[in-house]
């Protein structure tokens, strides 16, 4: 399938982490990778668990808005947090009523025992389609 590959300003260059930000189909799909707390030079930003979801989530709006989409055209989030519990849950799910409302994405929420890169603590990834 055709498709174009976008890592756009504002988000850290991933290619030297082996991945690419954004997959946008020739037609109505968008592949978002797994964004997380990174600044500029990839690193984890804050060690606070909700300020990571903070961080991910504009990320995540960067990574849309470098293909003219928003996070009203996500339908599928993937979610991972380290060392999931309810504190953690109810974090999270505040964050996506904040963002998506009463009609949140689909979405597939995971308890990992880490991550990518030490002290990551949350990660999202998402489908999003064209209108």
């Amino acid at each position: 399938m055709p498709h174009d590959i976008i890592n756009p300003e504002g988000l850290h260059d991933p290619v030297g982490f082996g991945y690419s930000h954004v997959a946008a189909t020739s037609g109505d799909v968008v592949f978002i990778a797994g964004q997380y707390a990174s600044g500029p030079d990839g690193q984890v930003v804050s060690d606070d668990f909700a300020e990571q979801v903070r961080q991910s989530l504009a990320n995540l709006g960067t990574a849309l808005r470098a293909v003219g989409l928003d996070f009203g055209h996500v339908v599928r989030l993937g979610s991972y947090i380290v060392d999931h519990d309810q504190d953690k849950l109810e974090v999270w799910s505040r964050a996506v009523g904040e963002v998506w409302g009463a009609e949140p994405p689909a979405q597939t929420l995971l308890g990992v025992a880490t991550l990518a890169l030490p002290g990551m603590k949350f990660e999202v990834d998402a489908v999003a389609v064209r209108p």
